[in-house]
């Protein structure tokens, strides 16, 4: 069930400390509105070390003078005072802190230490705390009222690192009939972490949907399972993506995965809708707050206009959805009730008909949510503008404003009585047309790229199952050189040719005595072979290899050599597996196109690790060369199910250890029957 936040959300009463009739000091901000709910649901004390009034009432001097217990305490003191007034919040009964001081964690080793035994005596206490160095909090649902700023009631719980952010997202939510549930500032996640807020929310009856927004992520793979769980729609604005998560990455796989690979592949783990803006993430709100969900991606467009029509085809084709041809029964019904010179194809245009008449729109609406073929319908261009207040073909008559209002109506109904998602694209968005369609739960936006991102959020997304558990870590490896890593990875199940270690000529000759060429001479103790010139292939006997050992051996000096069978390239794949462990989500799985070519190609797709068969094999077939696996040019079909049944090998073994940075298979060769591993690397923390 999670950790009991229930002092924290509706606490029995509450005392602000620090409150001040200072307009500077947040204290002040804090206590104005905490008073404003005094009474109401639980009292609600004052306290300012000078005592005296504070904004009209009596204050404290202390939280030990009130006489009474407090269930929860919003600490606004100076950082100096900050543990006496924490622990006298603890001694008098207090179940929850929100401890708005700074000047911990975010100063340095100093502050994080002070912030840390803070931290240690509250959970000893049995009590929970949010911050320091937060914003405060607010529960629309119980009438807690501890941030600086109001927040207008819906069913949105906002978690972030950003109090700003809150403000503009309640500017933007206004015109989409959102309001928040709960907002809480997160601050430094001394205590209570984001994934406890995401899991109590979840919980929360009064929460429909969940918006994140985190800098960073403290346990990002807990975050990732919290959201897999919630039940909710989850959507995360995060910051800093772009940068490589592994600078000094010694493998190809550590070289090709940023931060943004691996936040984005949790984000599908879970089915978090992951924006990039402030705007994005209430597009996607506005679209998952209703709870519809369409069935597939086929999108049909609605029109009055036809450039309207197919910039919003262009925009939904960008987005990953399709504007199909619709069926000709659809055709017929829309034929019977548009004129004739309509286009019923798709992007299906009115041709003017709107400004004749306006029931027109709702007809063909109703035509489009009833097509099998139709996943969600985007309408797009004038509609609105009749019932505009200014502006409108004839200067917004009466007749075609309240036509047009009389569809508005008609759509609404018929949103209503339908499970698919309709979105509305106008150039008048705030008119009276528009508002009766928000206010039934339709979605308008006055981007045409909003409507088409809306939609995008509705549609299914690849299946997952969560986050895998991490596997239990297995006895560490001692030595990561290229063969101790691949014997552990044969002793895991993954097959790779014969192999010998050999350090001389003599020792070179009575392998070839052991197994026939052709043969792979490699020069053991580099980590890049290839790009060292460390790897001979094709040695058709034991003359050639010879030749090589004594060129290579010439040229490197290297201490060891591994001779190995040269397996059979004509009808496979190579691919790459492998697995980097970032600081925040642990071990991250990535396969690809693999080879020489690898980080040329840059054909790759991450997942948590470990992936189990039916994850890595989606992966492989949402690659872009994934035509590949099926032969093309009269080349076979590869065993795609071997290939992930590998994936699934490899990643378990990197996952079982933790002490493995980085782990790579490249390449994998895939065949027609089978799979065999030609290379292998292994980075140890």
């Amino acid at each position: 069930m999670g950790r009991d936040l229930s002092a924290l959300f509706d606490p029995v009463s509450v005392a602000v400390v620090g409150a001040s009739d200072d307009p500077a000091k947040y204290g002040h901000a804090i206590a104005a509105q905490a008073v404003r709910a005094d009474g109401r649901r639980r009292p609600v004390h004052l306290v300012n070390r000078r005592g005296g009034a504070v904004l009209g009432r009596t204050a404290a001097p202390s939280l030990s003078a009130l006489g009474e217990p407090v269930d929860l305490a919003v600490i606004s003191v100076p950082a100096a005072g900050f543990e006496d007034a924490v622990d006298e919040a603890l001694r008098c009964g207090a179940r929850a802190i929100v401890a708005i001081t700074a000047g911990f964690a975010e100063t340095g080793a100093a502050g994080r230490a002070r912030q840390q035994a803070v931290a240690e005596r509250v959970r000893a206490a049995g009590a929970v705390m949010v911050g320091p160095n937060c914003l405060g909090i607010a529960d629309n649902t119980t009438g807690l009222f501890l941030a600086s700023d109001t927040f207008t009631p819906g069913g949105v719980a906002l978690l972030s690192q950003s109090g700003n952010l809150a403000l503009e997202l309640q500017l933007r939510f206004g015109p989409h009939g959102l309001g928040f549930s709960r907002f809480v500032s997160l601050g430094n996640q001394a205590d209570v972490t984001l994934v406890d807020l995401l899991a109590d929310c979840a919980r929360h009856e009064g929460t429909r949907a969940i918006a994140v927004y985190a800098e960073d992520f403290a346990d990002g793979r807990a975050f990732a399972e919290a959201a897999a769980d919630a039940g909710k729609p989850v959507v995360l604005l995060t910051a800093g993506r772009g940068d490589a998560s592994a600078r000094s990455a010694r493998s190809h796989t550590g070289a090709l995965t940023t931060s943004a690979d691996v936040v984005t592949a949790a984000c599908r783990d879970a089915g978090v809708e992951l924006v990039a803006t402030p705007r994005e993430l209430t597009v996607a709100l506005a679209a998952l707050h209703g709870g519809r969900r369409a069935a597939g991606r086929r999108i049909a467009v609605l029109t009055d206009g036809g450039g309207h029509g197919v910039v919003a085809a262009d925009a939904v084709e960008t987005s990953g959805l399709t504007v199909p041809e619709l069926d000709e029964p659809t055709r017929d019904r829309l034929r019977a009730a548009l004129w004739e010179q309509s286009a019923v194809a798709n992007p299906v245009d009115l041709a003017g008909m709107g400004e004749q008449d306006p029931g027109s729109y709702a007809a063909a609406v109703a035509a489009l949510l009833a097509a099998e073929e139709v996943d969600a319908v985007l309408m797009t261009g004038y509609f609105g503008g009749y019932a505009a207040a200014e502006g409108g073909l004839g200067g917004g008559g009466t007749v075609l404003a309240d036509g047009e209002q009389e569809a508005a109506r008609l759509i609404a109904a018929r949103h209503s009585a339908t499970a698919k998602p309709l979105v509305v694209q106008s150039m008048y968005p705030a008119s009276p047309s528009c508002r009766i369609l928000a206010a039934a739960g339709v979605p308008v936006f006055a981007a045409t790229e909003d409507a088409a991102r809306a939609l995008a959020a509705t549609t299914p997304r690849p299946p997952h199952t969560g986050v895998v558990p991490l596997p239990r870590p297995a006895p560490p490896l001692r030595e990561s050189g290229y063969l101790e890593t691949r014997r552990a990875l044969e002793a895991a199940g993954l097959p790779f040719p014969t192999a010998r270690e050999i350090h001389d000529e003599s020792e070179l000759l009575l392998v070839t005595q052991e197994f026939a060429g052709p043969y792979v001479l490699k020069a053991l103790h580099l980590l890049h072979k290839s790009d060292a010139g460390g790897v001979s292939l094709r040695l058709a006997g034991p003359d050639e290899l010879l030749a090589a050992f004594r060129e290579m051996h010439a040229r490197l000096g290297a201490p060891a050599y591994s001779v190995e069978a040269m397996a059979d390239l004509t009808d496979g794949v190579e691919l790459i597996v492998g697995v980097n462990r970032d600081p925040r989500f642990g071990p991250v799985a990535m396969v690809g196109l693999g080879g020489v070519l690898a980080e040329t190609l840059r054909d790759v797709a991450f997942t948590l690790a470990p992936a189990p068969a039916d994850r890595a094999e989606r992966l492989l077939r949402g690659l872009r060369t994934a035509a590949l696996l099926d032969g093309v040019r009269g080349r076979p079909p590869v065993d795609v199910a071997a290939a992930a049944a590998a994936v699934a090998t490899i990643t378990a073994f990197a996952a079982a250890h933790p002490e493995i940075a980085e782990l790579e298979v490249n390449p994998l060769l895939v065949r027609p029957h089978g799979v065999l591993a030609l290379d292998s690397r292994a980075v140890l923390a």
